[in-house]
């Protein structure tokens, strides 16, 4: 069992199934079975598949003054989480809608609220990261002093960021100076993936980057195994939604290689974990367990590696 600390965004969230992205006005659309109402964010995501996979978790965020915590804990949840560390310090809680086509295209709405403005306890951070094995991080604004403590109690960090784009560099240097494991979405990209990936690892020196790129599936660089490589996407069952997969893929991969060590190994449990989430609505639901994930990987994969 792992125990780590994931701290970023939870929120309450809407997704909404369209005909096509961009959308084409019409006052009212009315279709049954295309409106979820869920509770998402990328700490929600990342803290419930890494404990669905055995792991002890500390999620670290913030929410709304007034908020239950059956926000983080729902009635019927398979997982429970700790919501000790869940401060509710914001004037209410950050929202997002989620837009997504059959095309698995996704237009997405947020809402932090006051987010930025407001800091997380540092004591807190500091007692937590102290007994964790990795940090996971995501680049909102409370979570950038979690980049130094890492660093200063040399822990493994993660960070998910979830698009690239040049103007938000200086806000996302933080990040991604002293990061171990770097998750990044293609959204945003433009030029060569594999040339922006070798940038990337020249520039900041990270052990592993993985690089989303939806449905034409990642790229994998190692360091020490000095390797970068592309892997396919591969199909588990039909798609439903594909929203949080980024999440589901990017917690997998930390689940396995922090057990293991092995990027390759960890980096196709993680394509089969969220190619079964996707078959799910919602962002926080359909995950494998440790045994069906091993199934699937001996099927695609003979050797079992």
């Amino acid at each position: 069992m792992g125990k780590f600390l994931v701290a970023g965004i939870v929120q309450k969230e809407t997704i909404v199934k369209v005909d096509r992205i961009p959308v084409e006005y019409a006052g009212i659309t009315g279709k049954p079975d295309t409106i979820f109402t869920n509770t998402g964010g990328d700490a929600y995501n990342e803290s419930l598949a890494l404990k669905w996979l055995g792991n002890s978790v500390d999620l670290m965020t913030m929410v709304g003054s007034e908020e239950s915590m059956e926000l983080i804990n729902p009635p019927g949840s398979e997982v429970k989480l700790v919501t000790d560390y869940v401060l509710p310090r914001l004037a209410s809680t950050p929202a997002a809608v989620v837009l997504y086509d059959e095309n698995r295209r996704q237009q997405i709405f947020e809402d932090i609220k006051n987010l930025r403005d407001v800091s997380y306890d540092l004591d807190l951070f500091r007692e937590r990261a102290e007994r964790a094995e990795m940090l996971v991080v995501s680049n909102a604004n409370f979570c950038r002093p979690l980049m130094a403590l890492g660093k200063e109690l040399r822990k493994p960090i993660a960070v998910n960021i979830r698009e690239y784009r040049e103007e938000k560099l200086i806000y996302n240097e933080d990040f991604l100076r002293g990061v171990n494991i770097l998750y990044i979405s293609d959204d945003q990209l433009n030029g060569d993936p594999y040339e922006f990936v070798k940038s990337l690892a020249a520039k900041y020196r990270p052990e592993i980057i993985i690089l989303g790129q939806g449905a034409e599936g990642l790229i994998l660089y190692d360091k020490k195994k000095n390797i970068i490589v592309h892997y396919n996407t591969v199909k588990t069952h039909k798609i439903v939604n594909t929203a949080g997969a980024g999440n589901a893929l990017f917690s997998c991969f930390l689940h396995f290689y922090n057990k293991t060590g092995d990027s390759v190994f960890a980096v196709k449990n993680a394509m089969l974990f969220a190619s079964y989430k996707i078959g799910f609505m919602g962002t926080s639901s359909g995950f494998m367990t440790e045994e069906e994930i091993a199934r699937w990987r001996n099927l695609i994969w003979r050797d079992g590696r």
